[in-house]
């Protein structure tokens, strides 16, 4: 825009379209620095949205597809109560392998409710003089379970790194005498194995009337 301004008798002339032209030219830079940094700003928040959420698709993945199995639980009768139990596990189909030095074993009579960990010097390759004589029982006590290998294809499992992978099979022998003095006839207990990930192998059973056997199946 052109404007004439008179003074003194003379005649001036003056364009301020220059300065106009710079105030924009600054606004606009301005806007594409603004814009260049809140796009940044968002990249970056979506690849760390993104990479949270496939630590989390793995974990979740991984918690589905690991877990440990109970197939069954077997009792020591001695003076009509049973002094051991022995829960016989593997991993799930298609799981990864399991440390048993991270599991907790936890059972419970209704009365008291222990929490077991693995005793590294209760341990036991082989079944030697029997499921219940392998192991000196009276080394655990209620805060303790044992381990017998009742198989084990490529020996992944040992005193010092006892883990289980497919096809294996172990046996958690429990001292129920420290546990709980003892489980008498018509007793419930439950109780779950939780390894350090994955799914847990929940259990529940009730004692029989009476005890006729020294060595029964609970479940």
């Amino acid at each position: 825009m052109r404007k004439v301004v008179f003074q003194n008798g003379g005649v001036f002339s003056s364009d301020d379209h220059a300065s106009i032209g710079i105030g924009s030219l600054i606004i606009f830079i301005a806007m594409i620095v603004s814009a260049g940094v809140a796009a940044s700003v968002v990249f970056q928040t979506m690849d760390s949205m993104q990479q949270q959420a496939l630590q989390t698709s793995q974990e979740t993945i991984k918690d589905i597809s690991t877990g440990i199995s109970l197939t069954h639980v077997s009792g020591y009768v001695s003076n009509n109560s049973i002094t051991q139990l022995c829960f016989f596990v593997k991993t799930t189909a298609g799981s990864d392998a399991i440390d048993l030095s991270q599991i907790r074993l936890q059972l419970s009579d209704t009365e008291s409710m222990p929490i077991l960990l693995y005793d590294n010097t209760s341990f036991s390759s082989t079944v030697l003089s029997g499921l219940f004589q392998t192991l000196n029982m009276s080394n655990l006590t209620n805060a303790e379970f044992g381990v017998i290998v009742i198989r084990d294809l490529d020996s992944s499992c040992s005193s010092s790194y006892p883990v289980i992978n497919d096809n294996d099979m172990v046996g958690l022998l429990v001292n129920t005498t420290s546990c709980f003095n003892g489980i008498s006839s018509r007793t419930s207990v439950s109780g779950k194995i939780v390894p350090e990930q994955g799914m847990s192998a929940v259990f529940g059973f009730t004692t029989p009337s009476a005890y006729t056997d020294t060595i029964i199946d609970l479940t």
